[in-house]
């Protein structure tokens, strides 16, 4: 039987196309991109595709992007952050102009989160500098010290995930520089922050397997201390077991991921090898394991994977729920079922809350929680579907 051609995904196809056109120096250093809508139409896809494409572009620091002016091609491909570039008028000279730092940009997630921060600033006047920290709180500290010395009028930012806070947050929280904080908040300090419902969210997905008669349920996640909205999401798995009567079986828990090395799947379209691995012992550990709650669209891919690979048929054999919706869900070998958190809104809240502060830093902090919404596709079916 031949194998079925696996399709390249549009943002890769976008990405690859970019990527040559710098190599072989058809646009160079300090070159303009097309637009995203000159993408978007040359291509025939939507712009959240091409926001994909270049965020991943970003990432690998082979573009920049000053909001309102464009993408260019980087001038030096070792720098990061890319603050400003030669040529271009000084960033200090804004009046109106605010950074945004999120930890990566490889994923629907945050590019959909800026997409809402991007758009919501841009109605209210304000500038937007972008940066990412790598996943490192010693790059975050290091950022946040340089872009209030390009006098920001404010920051949003989306921290490292970590056991211990950032020094450098909570130094600018405590001096009240107008700050918030997303995807999660600061458990016992009072911060303007705006995240999704996470309790409420796995509450949600574990009752949905549960529904489908599941009681042994597994629990797939990256490192949750001192991360809110992971503690949070474990709470709420925890709260829909025990409102069935259903006990907490630590044994079915695996939990110490490393996030950037998890996240390679939605990067590349290939689980990493060793996490992989991990999971499938995991799995081989526990037969009895229905069905797994994943903590993101990363862990649930990398789990269907896994599973899929040593012979374990998803939904039939192991039913699968995850946190954050999965924008190529129609290429998944399996359509994933998830949590959508609404990143988009999750973005213009942020917006507004930092313009509000910033025109009145005074004002009592606030804590924002989005809704999410649980999608329903093809990767639950019920305790004792045949294979």
């Amino acid at each position: 039987m031949n194998k079925a051609v696996q399709r390249v995904p549009l943002y890769t196809q976008i990405r690859d196309y970019v990527f040559k056109q710098i190599s072989d120096k058809v646009w160079k250093p300090g070159d303009r991109l097309p637009s995203e809508n000159e993408f978007a139409e040359q291509f025939n896809v939507s712009r959240i595709t091409v926001k994909n494409a270049l965020a991943q572009l970003i990432e690998d620091n082979l573009i920049y992007r000053i909001q309102g002016k464009g993408s260019f091609v980087s001038r030096d491909l070792a720098g990061e952050p890319k603050l400003y570039q030669e040529g271009e008028p000084s960033l200090r000279e804004e009046k109106q102009l605010v950074a945004y730092l999120m930890p990566r940009l490889g994923n629907t997630f945050t590019a959909h989160l800026l997409s809402g921060i991007e758009s919501e600033l841009t109605k209210l006047n304000y500038r937007l500098l972008f940066c990412k920290t790598d996943d490192s709180q010693e790059t975050e500290k290091e950022v946040l010290r340089e872009v209030i010395q390009l006098g920001v009028k404010g920051i949003i930012v989306f921290p490292v995930d970590g056991e211990s806070y950032s020094e450098e947050i909570l130094r600018l929280t405590l001096n009240e520089f107008p700050l918030v904080v997303v995807d999660r908040y600061l458990r016992g300090i009072e911060t303007n922050c705006v995240c999704s419902d996470n309790v409420d969210g796995a509450h949600k997905a574990t009752a949905h397997l549960i529904e489908n008669g599941h009681n042994r349920i597994g629990f797939i996640s990256t490192p949750y201390q001192g991360t809110t909205s992971i503690e949070d999401r474990l709470v709420g798995y925890e709260k829909a077991l025990a409102e069935h009567q259903i006990p907490v079986e630590h044994r079915l828990r695996l939990h110490h991921f490393d996030g950037e090395r998890i996240n390679v799947v939605l990067k590349d379209g290939v689980a990493d090898p060793e996490i992989k691995e991990e999971i499938q012992a995991f799995l081989r550990q526990n037969p009895d394991m229905t069905a797994v709650f994943a903590i993101n669209a990363a862990v649930g891919l990398t789990v269907i994977e896994a599973a899929r690979e040593i012979g374990i048929q998803v939904p039939e054999q192991l039913s699968i729920v995850f946190f954050d919706n999965y924008e190529l869900s129609a290429l998944s070998s399996v359509p994933p079922t998830c949590i959508s958190q609404e990143e988009e809104l999750m973005g213009k809240e942020a917006a507004r809350l930092l313009a509000s502060i910033i025109d009145n830093p005074k004002q009592e902090r606030r804590k924002i929680i989005t809704p999410n919404k649980l999608i329903v596709r093809k990767s639950v079916a019920p305790v004792g579907t045949p294979v």
